[in-house]
């Protein structure tokens, strides 16, 4: 019954919608990444019915000139456009991709550290103080032969530019194609949230402090040393560092990481020198970017030490100028929808009703248990969730709560989106992060907002009485609003950038297919 109340105009856009997938794959020279665990498809697609434009195994492809020939072959056959900074970045991270693979960071390890389930915890916690250090054997009361030093690990990449530039294909066409198993993609945010959940694990182990037996315990190069253990290359996508706490692990973190060994490739919208710029207590965090960058900052150390500067990750920039989300792709219908035109309501429900019918499911609410918290979304049906702007950032959720709901997701309708003015900060916070998670995840979204995608964040919008209360908290003065970003929304003001572009190429029609699991196995990393 509910197909036959559909607005014609709504039939023919859901017809769109839902062309037979296997049909449409044919038409749409998809390049697709098997990852461990996960299966990427990349942002890029192009208007294909030759059977030669399709990717070839990443086992058979390794070397450096084969992965240059394959992204040459891919902008002959329409998939990329062609772009010399992109080629040049390619070049350089093929070069790396060919040392990975007979590369381990078993020899920069140490043993790994025991469960803290001794009673012996002072030893335990001096072990952990420095666990990227080998301890020679002693004999007799005497040390070992001096071990001769180690080579240097291979150096990462640290690539940054404007959004929709190519960071995150490069870098996972890049991913793909490493052929060693110790590998691990991520999106920053996820990245943070597993951190965390290890410090919190390890802090949980910790025997109960007694009266009179008192100790400090650091956890996060123990954290390391676990990560270090797993992997030897890191892949980030998005690095940012917005969250304080974030902030003041990531210095101690890398510096383990990158001692034992592990090769660090990331993808941002801002140059090392600007992360975290003008974030609450900067002046703790930059001496992570010197780790990042590899320069010292103490003349003697520096002197010693010249020939080993830069000895992490050498730094790109990536931006010919061009956001590539928005050429030439194919509008999924209608999935952008305004508050003030007739009828909007009914045709996101038209729409949201015809998606249910495919659903071996009930409509009906959900709970979504995220690290103990119950989360209820009050519409859902199988995997589509009806949610209102309010149900998902006025609430105060995170990373985690969206992650959750990407997993159980593949379409998630979004309504009453309000424009976003610097009052609501949070709440454009919150989205920025909903809208990244969604899109790594390739979940589906359709919104209902009050104005056009382009003109949805507006960078006014008068003094916050909690930016003030706040202010008073904190003994800072008037002018700390006018330099940190916590006040003037600075960071939310960027990275909106990155939302516009991503929301525009999710209303695109091979974004649409993409994200459709029904038709495979598709499943979600948390």
């Amino acid at each position: 019954m509910a197909a036959c109340t559909v607005p014609v105009a709504v039939r023919c856009s859901i017809k769109f919608l839902f062309k037979d997938t296997a049909l449409t794959s044919k038409k749409i020279c998809r390049l697709t990444f098997n990852f461990t665990g996960k299966s990427y498809t990349s942002w890029r697609t192009c208007s294909s019915s030759s059977s030669s434009c399709s990717s070839e195994s990443p086992a058979a492809v390794s070397t450096f000139a084969e992965t240059i020939g394959h992204y040459d072959h891919l902008v002959q056959c329409g998939s990329l456009r062609k772009d010399a900074q992109q080629r040049h970045v390619l070049q350089q991270l093929a070069q790396l991709q060919h040392t990975l693979k007979k590369y381990s960071n078993s020899i920069y390890l140490s043993p790994s550290p025991p469960r803290l389930d001794s009673k012996d915890v002072k030893s335990q916690l001096q072990k952990d103080k420095a666990p990227d250090i080998t301890t020679a054997e002693k004999k007799g009361g005497e040390s070992a032969d001096k071990e001769v030093p180690a080579p240097r690990p291979p150096k990462g990449f640290y690539i940054y530019g404007n959004v929709g530039t190519g960071k995150t294909m490069l870098m996972d066409l890049f991913y793909s194609r490493v052929e060693n198993t110790h590998k691990k993609r991520v999106h920053f945010n996820g990245f943070m949230l597993d951190i965390h959940r290890r410090i919190h694990r390890r802090k949980q182990s910790l025997p109960k402090r007694s009266l009179g037996n008192m100790f400090t315990y650091d956890p996060i190069s123990p954290v390391a040393m676990e990560i270090s253990n797993e992997t030897c290359l890191l892949c980030f996508d998005e690095f940012q560092v917005t969250d304080i706490a974030d902030a003041m692990i990531l210095k101690q973190l890398f510096e383990t990481l990158f001692k034992t060994g592990v090769v660090v490739v990331a993808t941002s919208n801002r140059p090392p020198d600007d992360l975290y710029k003008n974030g609450l207590q900067r002046d703790t965090f930059l001496p992570f970017i010197d780790v990042l960058k590899g320069t010292l900052k103490d003349p003697q150390r520096a002197r010693e030490r010249e020939s080993e500067r830069k000895e992490y990750c050498q730094t790109i920039c990536l931006d010919a100028g061009i956001d590539y989300r928005t050429l030439d792709n194919v509008a999924a219908g209608k999935l952008y929808y305004l508050t003030g035109e007739p009828g909007a309501e009914a045709f996101m429900d038209a729409l949201f009703e015809e998606l249910a019918l495919r659903q071996k499911s009930i409509t009906g609410p959900q709970v979504l248990t995220v690290l103990g918290r119950d989360v209820t979304l009050e519409k859902t049906c199988g995997s589509i969730a009806d949610c209102t702007f309010e149900e998902l950032c006025g609430r105060p959720l995170g990373a985690s709560d969206y992650l959750e709901m990407a997993r159980l997701f593949d379409t998630v309708f979004i309504r009453h989106v309000p424009r976003l003015t610097l009052t609501l900060k949070d709440k454009a916070r919150r989205f920025t992060t909903l809208i990244d998670n969604f899109y790594d995840n390739k979940v589906r979204v359709v919104l209902l907002a009050a104005a056009p995608l382009d003109r949805l964040f507006v960078h006014s919008g008068g003094e916050d009485e909690r930016d003030r209360q706040l202010l008073d908290d904190l003994g800072l003065s008037g002018e700390a609003a006018e330099r940190l970003t916590l006040f003037t929304a600075e960071e939310e003001i960027f990275a909106f950038q990155r939302t516009v572009s991503r929301l525009m190429e999710m209303q695109t029609e091979s974004y649409w297919v993409e994200g459709d699991r029904s038709h495979s196995n598709k499943h979600i990393n948390t």
